[in-house]
């Protein structure tokens, strides 16, 4: 698919060339572990979210960030919401209801410093919600009702992108279209997300995805149709049978389309 992961890694070259200069500086032992303590405290953890609450009033969204900073969610028309980290590094925001799926940046600040949560945060009015990822399979946040298939995202290139939640380390047997396509083991969390359409892109049209394991089955009928472009906003959403599809616009300009699974 498109572009992959970017900010994490980028940063995370970043702080071992940081190490690597100060491991091999002429400094005395004392000046470079100041250095390291400096690169340490110069480093500022994104945002998180780890919860999603959906009630009559709305959607609350809560997780991480670092202590004694502030937590923003932003819109691509840049209206803002604002939470204050408490002292145990949790925040949380509610938002109002909505008729459509919504997207947003999220972002903290502290110490005169500002760092960016990964991907754009995708909420449905049902309190569906998931980071959205260029390249990637789409991370659901929401609570999971049931072991199974999860997001399914695909693009123009024929790539497709498929995630599930089952028990930690569980064995999963995908097939597309009746056909054996992939195995391998959940991680230590209990995701599962495999790339299909390598070195062969998937055709455009209906498409049958079903995960196996032991104590649980899943199956979805899909229909990979490339997204037109965005004339209107970076975002078009649309229900589908299988659960709320959106076309989005990711950060290289290309469109990926991302279907959660009811």
């Amino acid at each position: 698919m498109i572009s992959a992961k970017r900010h994490i890694a980028a940063l995370a070259a970043a702080m071992l060339g940081v190490l690597a200069l100060a491991a091999c500086s002429a400094k005395p032992p004392s000046a470079a572990a100041d250095g390291a303590e400096a690169a340490a405290q110069d480093y500022l953890s994104p945002p998180k979210v780890d919860t999603v609450r959906a009630g009559e009033g709305g959607v609350t969204l809560a997780g991480t960030a670092p202590v004694g900073g502030k937590v923003r969610l932003a819109t691509p028309t840049g209206q803002a919401m604002f939470s204050t980290v408490d002292a145990q590094g949790r925040w949380a925001i509610a938002l109002p209801p909505a008729a459509e799926p919504r997207i947003f940046g999220v972002s903290a600040s502290a110490g005169g410093r500002q760092t960016q949560a990964e991907g754009y945060l995708l909420v449905t009015p049902a309190g569906q919600a998931a980071l959205l990822r260029a390249g990637a399979s789409a991370m659901r946040l929401d609570p999971v009702a049931r072991p199974g298939l999860r997001s399914v995202d695909f693009d123009r290139g024929g790539g497709v992108e498929v995630a599930a939640q089952v028990s930690p380390g569980a064995t999963v047997i995908l097939h597309l279209d009746g056909r054996q396509a992939d195995e391998r083991r959940a991680d230590a969390n209990g995701r599962y997300e495999v790339s299909l359409g390598s070195p062969t892109p998937i055709r455009p049209g209906p498409h049958q995805i079903e995960v196996r394991g032991d104590g649980f089955a899943d199956q979805v009928s899909v229909k990979v149709a490339p997204a037109q472009p965005l004339a209107q906003g970076p975002l078009r959403s649309q229900l589908t049978p299988a659960g709320p599809r959106v076309d989005w616009m990711t950060p290289g300009g290309g469109v990926q389309s991302t279907l959660l699974i009811h």
